[in-house]
């Protein structure tokens, strides 16, 4: 199951993506695993050449006796040469990282994260706009009324 942060495609113009393994509890990939993950808010902050993903809210998992808090500060696990590079990129401006995904490959739990320019509104409407002709394009193409 692989949980996507739809707002941060809308946000956002995404440009280079890398995949970096995350520091869990185990209540934590219990709700990973459920699909009980928002990453609307969230975006990932590097600190003395570490990552972390700041505001992903994991909700606590149902049968979980002892209770984590859901916002808290996740380590990302990346090669220290990536972090590097990116935390350069980062450092000149203009350009944040978003987390695109979450998911599960190999029994391990993986965020999908990307450095990201803010659009600005004129881009956030033609973008909606052209999901709209799109959407009539799809439906004259299955004959429905418009």
């Amino acid at each position: 199951m692989k949980i996507f942060n739809r707002r941060a495609r809308f946000k956002y113009q995404l440009f280079e993506k890398v995949e970096a393994g995350i520091v869990l509890t185990g209540s934590e990939i219990k709700s990973i695993r459920a699909g009980r993950v928002d990453l609307s808010e969230a975006f990932a902050k590097f600190k003395d050449e570490e990552a972390f993903l700041m505001n992903a809210h994991i909700y606590p998992y149902m049968g979980s006796q002892k209770y984590t808090d859901s916002q808290r500060d996740r380590k990302l696990l990346m090669h220290k040469k990536q972090i590097l590079d990116w935390l350069g990129k980062v450092s000149g401006g203009h350009v944040t990282v978003v987390p695109v995904s979450i998911y599960i490959k190999d029994n391990l739990a993986k965020v999908e994260l990307a450095l990201a320019k803010t659009k600005s509104k004129f881009d956030k409407r033609a973008s909606l706009k052209k999901k709209a002709v799109e959407r009539d394009v799809e439906r004259a193409v299955r004959g429905e009324k418009l």
